[in-house]
């Protein structure tokens, strides 16, 4: 999967988000549609070097409902993101696939302004089903630190009949920002679905942290080994409190950052490897060097 755009996107090429779509945004301008170009392409010829099929996603985490409502934009400019990333497709000639980004409505570090289970399903439908309509590959919900936001999220995602993952922000704890395990965050939902998400993962988390999250007591269970299967890795082991507040980019070695997922991956047998905060194409191909052998 890919690696960091939002922090690539502000530090190397000085580029400045909206306050309320944030990244969403940037195809609407050449300085924007040349970065995402150049990060995703790096990214890309990675996956080509290793023979590796290729995940990406749009860049449209905050573009939900109300915040597009608030801003100068409208619906379109998910179908726009959705269409830019195509565009990169087509020029690819690889195996690659376009996901729907979306994510939580309040503030995913701090589990603030979450969703009950009908809140989430009812507020989270309308930005799914303009992906429906714009034809992505899968649905890919990021950085969900609640469980009745995620149980309502995958209700709605399924609705739409295509392929979707919830991605979930957890502590070193094992749990959930609310407090709930991992495991029972997996049990629940694919309880409370009728179409199951294709598989869980965790994004914004070091894979040390997440090595010690998932070897709880409470997580070591076949259903986790199972039906958890991705990570998006960042390369400090800050809480997501740290993360949120940190003026500086916190980086760790390529070599370092993929001996700990080669190390997670040996314990839990993950599907999807990529790459959030901190990492870079360096990270990504030693990854992927690793991972194709």
């Amino acid at each position: 999967m890919e690696g960091a755009l939002g922090e690539r996107l502000k530090r190397e090429f000085k580029l400045v988000f909206d306050n309320e779509v944030a990244m969403a945004c940037l195809i609407y301008t050449d300085e924007g549609k040349k970065a995402l170009a150049h990060l995703w392409g790096e990214y890309i010829n990675i996956a080509k070097t290793y023979n590796l099929p290729f995940i990406a996603t749009t860049p449209t985490r905050r573009a939900n409902k109300e915040r597009i409502s608030n801003s100068k934009y409208n619906k379109d400019i998910i179908s726009d993101n959705v269409s830019f990333l195509k565009s990169i497709k087509e020029s690819s000639q690889t195996t690659m696939f376009i996901g729907g980004l979306m994510g939580c409505k309040g503030d995913a570090y701090q589990a603030k302004g979450f969703l009950s289970t009908e809140e989430a399903e009812d507020f989270h439908s309308w930005q799914a089903n303009a992906f429906k309509e714009s034809e992505v590959d899968f649905l890919f919900a990021a950085i969900m630190p609640t469980l009745p936001e995620a149980i309502g999220m995958a209700k709605a995602l399924e609705k739409t009949n295509l392929p979707y993952i919830i991605s979930f922000m957890v502590r070193e704890n094992g749990c959930l920002l609310d407090g709930t395990s991992i495991h029972n965050a997996i049990e629940t939902i694919d309880k409370s679905t009728q179409q199951n998400p294709v598989c869980y993962m965790a994004n914004c988390i070091h894979p040390r942290i997440l090595y010690s999250a998932l070897s709880k007591e409470f997580n070591r269970t076949p259903l986790v080994k199972d039906r958890f299967g991705g990570i998006q890795a960042n390369t400090s082991p800050l809480s997501p409190e740290e993360l949120d507040n940190s003026i500086n980019l916190k980086s760790s070695d390529h070599i370092e950052l993929a001996n700990e997922i080669i190390e997670l991956n040996d314990f839990i047998n993950l599907n999807i490897v990529g790459g959030c905060c901190g990492t870079d194409n360096t990270h990504i191909s030693e990854i992927a060097k690793r991972i194709s052998r």
